[in-house]
């Protein structure tokens, strides 16, 4: 079972890297989305892994960033991106994936559509905003009402990658209902 965790982890790590490499989409507003944020936004390692393999699985893609490997969006790397106005988000990535599996595993069916989607939005979107924008505060000098407000927006991305986070989860779920016992 260790090898297999181990496994999952490591995957859900490479996962959360290789997401850096789909384009951003655009919204009508200027924001662009980016995939990889679904994926540390650990809505998907959260709710697939569930909340301690999935923090694990977003603290291992993070110790390869701070080794320099540039696997953040625009191909960031290194310890320098821990010391920007982002290091809110870096810090509640692994929080907010511990915290979708924690909550979706507070359903019965922990990987059904309600259940990802309510902890993807309780954690995604306001813990990780919440934590990101204590970040900006801190680095930017700014009010902490400031700072919130220029979160918003993203607000609109992160609601559709929570959307997105609760169907694909759904879709594994029921693809491979095996992980639902498996989640730890």
């Amino acid at each position: 079972m260790l090898e297999r965790n181990l496994a999952m982890i490591a995957l859900f790590a490479a996962l959360i890297g290789a997401l850096a490499f789909v384009p951003a989409l655009t919204l009508l507003n200027g924001v662009p989305i980016s995939a990889q944020s679904m994926g540390i936004m650990l809505m998907l390692a959260g709710a697939v892994l569930g909340p301690k393999r999935g923090a694990l699985a977003v603290l291992l893609f993070l110790a390869l960033v701070a080794l320099g490997l540039p696997l953040l969006s625009g191909g960031r790397g290194g310890l320098g991106v821990f010391m920007g106005p982002t290091i809110g988000y870096l810090v509640a990535f692994p929080i907010g994936a511990f915290v979708t599996g924690w909550i979706a595993g507070q359903f019965r069916a922990p990987m059904s559509l309600p259940a990802v989607l309510t902890g993807a939005l309780i954690s995604g979107v306001v813990i990780v905003n919440f934590i990101g924008a204590l970040g900006m505060w801190w680095k930017l000098e700014t009010s902490f009402i400031g700072a919130l407000a220029m979160t918003t927006p993203f607000l609109l991305g992160d609601i559709i990658k929570a959307v997105l986070t609760a169907v694909i989860t759904a879709a594994v779920a029921q693809a491979r209902p095996s992980l639902i016992k498996q989640r730890a």
